[in-house]
């Protein structure tokens, strides 16, 4: 959603931010979102994403079975790290991410909208979204093989900020901590609450990122409905963002071999 700086209840810094300073910030972010997608991607304490190697065997414990039976519904919903996820196209896993886990964090983007037009006098709405946008972007980078900060950083800016860095970000300075990261579920509210802090830092960029089309926005200013409406609006902003990431992926290793 759109600010008017004169009437939010937290105004949002004025000052000029220069490309470097972008590209910092979005440099802590990628390094911050990558153990996040890691622990996502391939944490397996219970065994249960290897399990679904092994499904139809012969029977074993009761203990056994209530785990085959996890495994199965992990590996119906295809999730990474799994036998079905392996057997998937990348097509198909950038999509898995757009529209599993970017349907979830979406949640979290619209809540605000119960607050209808309140919410558009708070930085929220456009932090959440831009930070999901982010999340959803590196995990399709990754999907097209792109592990590199310095290039996720590149596609970040062109996406959701509409800026076209001419050199890498220097990668040597990780953020403070971000190694420490623990891979349990406390790591990742950890990681994700210091991933909305850093998003701080650049919050003269959130309004460039792909917004909900006019319809959704203005239905979005009627409280309660426009939860409803702000998470149709923000999806569909996902899904645009996702788009215009895999064309910007595209583009580059055409560029690369010319």
């Amino acid at each position: 959603m759109g600010h008017d700086s004169s009437v939010n209840l937290l105004p949002l810094p004025t000052a000029t931010i220069t490309d470097e300073e972008v590209a910092g910030a979005l440099l802590r972010v990628a390094q911050v979102v990558d153990p996040l997608l890691d622990l996502y991607s391939e944490s397996d304490p219970l065994g249960l994403r290897e399990r679904t190697r092994h499904l139809g065997g012969p029977a074993g414990s009761a203990l056994g079975k209530v785990e085959d039976a996890f495994a199965w519904v992990l590996n119906t919903a295809k999730v990474p790290g799994t036998l079905a996820w392996d057997d998937m196209a990348m097509d198909d896993r950038t999509d898995w991410w757009v529209h599993r886990v970017g349907s979830f964090n979406t949640l979290i983007v619209a809540f605000p909208g119960v607050f209808g037009a309140i919410a558009d006098r708070l930085p929220l709405q456009d932090l959440f979204g831009y930070t999901s946008q982010a999340i959803v972007l590196c995990a399709v980078a990754r999907e097209h093989g792109i592990f590199d900060h310095r290039q996720q950083v590149r596609l970040l800016a062109a996406v959701l900020s509409g800026r076209t860095l001419e050199s890498d970000p220097s990668d040597d300075a990780p953020p403070s901590g971000s190694s420490a990261l623990p891979r349990t579920p406390a790591g990742v509210a950890q990681g994700l609450w210091r991933l909305a802090g850093l998003m701080r830092a650049i919050t003269d960029e959130l309004a460039k990122r792909p917004h909900p089309k006019g319809f959704y926005r203005v239905l979005g200013m009627l409280p309660g409905v426009g939860a409803v409406a702000d998470y149709l609006g923000e999806y569909g902003a996902l899904i645009r963002a996702a788009k215009a990431g895999e064309h910007w992926i595209v583009q580059e290793r055409i560029s690369s071999h010319r």
